[in-house]
């Protein structure tokens, strides 16, 4: 269990891409994966389409490491599991991210992570929980009522997260 954040953090941004505010994407205006409600509440006060627009990768790690990777508890998970709880983390949420892991280890999904999740990911074998994650996760993804908008790209990013999660984990 290593501080994977950098390389997680660099995979994630790939996906997320650079500045969007499709009308269809809950999200709203986004940049680096970060939307403008999220970076308001981060930095305490009202931003600005340009605000958004200006963000770069050094600029969001500290965001992504506070709000997500340290939320999701991801320092203490194996490599590869470690990204893709981050990445489900960054997507749907923190709360999701854990019972999505928390439904992979066949635990009760309250969603928060506690001793019991911790033990149950130390006895599962790593890549075996990386599909099984990755499974659950696209499960969810095609439940969503953007799944018609976004459900493609969302398919390819479940699938290239799996990958590169389970060459970490090997």
């Amino acid at each position: 269990m290593t501080d994977n954040f950098y390389l997680c953090l660099m995979m994630l941004l790939s996906h997320e891409g650079g500045f969007v505010n499709h009308k269809a994407d809950p999200g709203g205006m986004t940049n680096l994966g970060v939307t403008r409600q999220a970076w308001e509440t981060y930095v305490g006060h009202s931003v600005g389409e340009a605000d958004i627009r200006a963000l770069t990768p050094d600029r969001v790690a500290p965001f992504y490491h506070k709000c997500y990777w340290d939320k999701a508890k991801c320092d203490g998970l194996p490599s590869g599991v470690d990204y893709v709880v981050f990445d489900i983390a960054v997507n749907s949420g923190v709360v999701r991210a854990i019972r999505i892991l928390q439904q992979a280890l066949g635990l009760i999904d309250d969603g928060i992570f506690g001793p019991n999740t911790l033990a149950a990911v130390d006895n599962k074998n790593a890549q075996d929980l990386i599909k099984k994650i990755c499974d659950i996760r696209l499960t969810f993804l095609q439940h969503l009522p953007t799944w018609p908008t976004f459900g493609r790209g969302w398919s390819k990013r479940v699938a290239e997260v799996e990958v590169d999660a389970l060459m970490m984990a090997d």
